[in-house]
C-alpha cells in the first residue's frame, strides 16, 4: 500500500479509501491510484485486512455427494451468491454422511477462520450434528428440513410434489405410482408426503412406493416392475435421474410414454429437454437457494442473533411430453 501511494502521490490513508470504495476521494485521484494499483499489480493483503476487521471474507460450505445434480447445483449457487457478495468459499465434503462427519467438517473449516458456514444437509443422519454445532459458530442449513434447530434456506418440496402429482390427475389419470429416493434424505420424505397427501386429496388410490436411491439404475428396475404391474397409467419419480431410468426400461417393454405410461421427474436436469420424450419435471431455482441461504448468513453476521428463516422456494412445473392423459 505504501509504494502504491508513492506511485500515485497520496497517503497510504488515501489508498486505503480507495480501494474500500469511499466517496471521500476527488476522483481524479481516484484514477491516479487505480492506476498505480493496475501498475504495481496490487492485491489487498486479505489475512492483514481481517485482523483489522476480524473477518476473514471466507465462508465454509460442508456439503456431501457433488456427483448428485442437487447437491451440485446448490453449491454453484451458493458459491456464485458469495462471490457477488466479496466472499471466497472454503468447501468441505463429508466422508460419511452423520453426525461425526459433519461436524468433523465444521470444525476444520473453523479451525480455518472463515466467518461462517452454509450446511447442505438434505439427510436425516445428519440433522442431530445440526443441533450438536458449537453456540459461537454462525451456522446456515440448507435443506435440513424442519427439525435442523439452525436459520435454514430450502427449496418447497412438498409444492414440488404436489404440482407433479396434480398434473397427472389434471390430465385424467385415476391414480399416480411413485419412484422415491434414498429413504435417509429429508427432500424425498418431503416429495412422499406431497404425493401422498395430493392424493388422498383427490380421493385417489395410494399405490405402494417403489424405492429407489436417486440413480437411473434404481429408476430402471422399478420400471421393469411397472412395466409388469397392470393398470400403471402415470408415475412420478423422485428425481430426472430415476425417470431417465423408467424410460429406458419402458421403452424396452415397449411401453410407450406418454401414449401408455405418464412419467413426470423432479429437478429438471439440462438433459431432460432432451430424452426420449422430453421429460416432464419440476424445475427447482439453486440460484435462488444459494442467494436466500448467503443473504440469511450475512444478516446473521451483522445481527450476531436469529433471524427469520426466508420463504421456501417455490419450484415450478416444466410440461413437456413425457406426460399426458390416459388412453382408455
Amino acid at each position: 500500500m505504501t509504494d502504491v501511494a508513492k506511485l500515485a502521490g497520496v497517503s497510504h490513508q488515501t489508498v486505503s479509501r480507495v480501494l474500500n470504495g469511499s466517496p471521500q476521494v476527488r476522483p481524479e485521484t481516484r484514477e491516479r491510484v487505480l492506476a498505480a494499483v493496475a501498475e504495481l499489480d496490487y492485491r489487498p493483503n486479505a489475512m492483514a485486512r481481517g485482523l483489522v476487521s476480524r473477518r476473514s471474507k471466507v465462508l465454509g460450505v460442508v456439503t456431501f455427494d457433488t456427483v448428485l445434480y442437487g447437491p451440485a447445483s446448490m453449491m454453484l449457487g451458493i458459491e456464485r451468491a458469495a462471490r457477488a457478495a466479496g466472499y471466497g468459499v472454503s468447501i468441505a465434503t463429508l466422508e460419511r454422511v452423520d453426525r461425526e462427519g459433519v461436524l468433523d467438517a465444521v470444525n476444520m473449516l473453523a479451525d480455518q477462520g472463515v466467518d461462517g458456514v452454509i450446511i447442505i444437509a438434505p439427510q436425516l443422519a445428519s440433522v442431530a450434528a445440526l443441533r450438536s454445532l458449537p453456540a459461537q459458530l454462525v451456522a446456515v442449513a440448507v435443506e435440513a428440513g424442519q427439525d435442523a434447530g439452525l436459520p435454514a434456506a430450502s427449496v418447497d418440496q412438498f409444492e414440488g410434489s404436489r404440482l407433479a402429482v396434480q398434473h397427472l390427475l389434471d390430465l385424467g389419470h385415476r391414480t399416480v405410482w411413485h419412484v422415491s429416493g434414498d429413504s435417509d434424505s429429508i427432500e424425498a420424505r418431503d416429495r412422499l408426503d406431497g404425493w401422498r397427501c395430493t392424493l388422498d386429496a383427490a380421493g385417489a388410490e395410494i399405490s405402494p412406493v417403489i424405492g429407489g436411491d436417486w440413480s437411473p439404475r434404481s429408476g430402471y428396475h422399478a420400471g421393469l416392475a411397472l412395466a409388469d404391474q397392470p393398470g400403471v397409467t402415470a408415475v412420478f419419480a423422485g428425481n430426472d435421474q430415476m425417470a431417465l431410468g423408467l424410460l429406458r426400461a419402458f421403452a424396452e417393454r415397449g411401453i410407450r410414454v406418454p401414449q401408455d405410461i405418464s412419467v413426470v421427474g423432479f429437478d429438471d436436469i439440462p438433459e431432460a429437454a432432451y430424452l426420449t420424450p422430453p421429460l416432464t419435471t419440476i424445475r427447482q431455482d439453486f440460484d435462488e437457494v444459494g442467494r436466500r441461504s448467503m443473504r440469511l448468513l450475512l444478516e446473521l453476521l451483522e445481527t450476531e442473533g436469529r433471524v427469520p428463516d426466508p420463504a421456501a422456494v417455490v419450484p415450478e412445473l416444466v410440461v413437456r411430453e413425457s406426460s399426458g392423459p390416459p388412453v382408455h
